[in-house]
């Protein structure tokens, strides 16, 4: 198939644009939480892993942590198990963790090793569990109401917050040239394991490994100001005065928290942005044109 002139200089535009990223983020670390429609549309799928692919191809060296909430309800209603949550939070007994296990350490995470590998990659799938990679402390929460004389401690099960990691096993794919993908279950002291939230793992790790970048993949179009217009570029002060304000709540609220937390911790920016945009992370990445909100310290 023969280009016009037009098509032609549109390409050339996109690829010399694309050399300096290169340049810049070559030999570098990002940090990539892959979830939400990007998780579930055939083509946003298939375009996600070629981006991660030529990522790697071109010296950038790209570390996947994936989310599966959709696909966990979706295996719990198969065996007749309701999905039940608290203040957001999946409520998750021992049968339920073995369903989290299943579906993010196998059925989730072996289909993005394999999309990443069928691209061309050299993709390896872990959870947490592998080499200690995350050690896990188990999450509760307290709830206040006016009657009570002592607040009431609830016990949602086997919900975990990242206690430490353990980067040996990713610096040693990462320096071997392969993709780690990782699912966000953790071990505990206790020798119990943890399903922890996969906008905290990815934050943690991109903080442990010294990462460039996080890029958190969202259904949304970014961060919204009060008149919900994208704000494309925020300083972490002008995120704590939107929080503080109450412009930035509810579901955006832990992913913003989690950036703040990387870009404060010397990850030098985290972007959140729009997965429904086909080749979303290669638009951040490699060229003038974001498709999201980018944090910096």
């Amino acid at each position: 198939m023969s280009l016009d002139s037009q098509q032609a200089r549109n390409i050339a535009k996109v690829l010399s644009e694309a050399l300096p990223y290169i340049r810049r983020f070559q030999g570098k670390t990002l940090v990539i939480k892959y979830g939400g429609n990007a998780m579930i549309d055939d083509n946003l799928k298939k375009g996600f892993a070629r981006d991660i692919v030529l990522m790697k191809l071109v010296g950038i060296n790209p570390v996947v942590v994936h989310g599966g909430g959709p696909q966990i309800g979706t295996m719990l209603k198969q065996i007749g198990k309701e999905s039940t949550f608290i203040n957001g939070m999946r409520v998750t007994d021992s049968e339920t963790m073995d369903v989290v296990q299943m579906v993010l350490g196998g059925l989730v995470n072996k289909e993005i090793v394999t999309l990443i590998n069928t691209q061309g990659g050299k993709a390896v799938g872990l959870t947490g569990k592998d080499a200690q990679l995350i050690r896990a402390n188990k999450m509760t929460f307290t709830r206040h109401s006016p009657e009570m004389n002592a607040p009431e401690i609830i016990d949602i099960g086997h919900v975990g917050d990242v206690a430490s990691i353990d980067p040996t096993i990713v610096e040693t794919l990462v320096r071997d040239n392969f993709i780690p993908v990782i699912a966000p279950i953790g071990v505990g002291e206790d020798g119990q394991s943890y399903n922890i939230n996969a906008d905290v793992v990815a934050g943690k790790l991109a903080i442990t490994l010294k990462a460039e970048k996080l890029i958190l993949l969202t259904n949304t179009i970014g961060v919204l100001d009060k008149d919900t217009q994208l704000l494309t570029g925020l300083k972490a002060q002008q995120v704590d005065q939107l929080i503080a304000t109450g412009v930035i709540y509810g579901g955006m609220l832990p992913k913003v928290r989690c950036a703040l937390d990387a870009v404060r911790s010397g990850v030098k920016t985290a972007q959140i942005i729009d997965g429904r945009v086909e080749h979303a992370v290669l638009l951040e990445v490699l060229t003038d044109a974001g498709v999201g909100t980018l944090i910096m310290g």
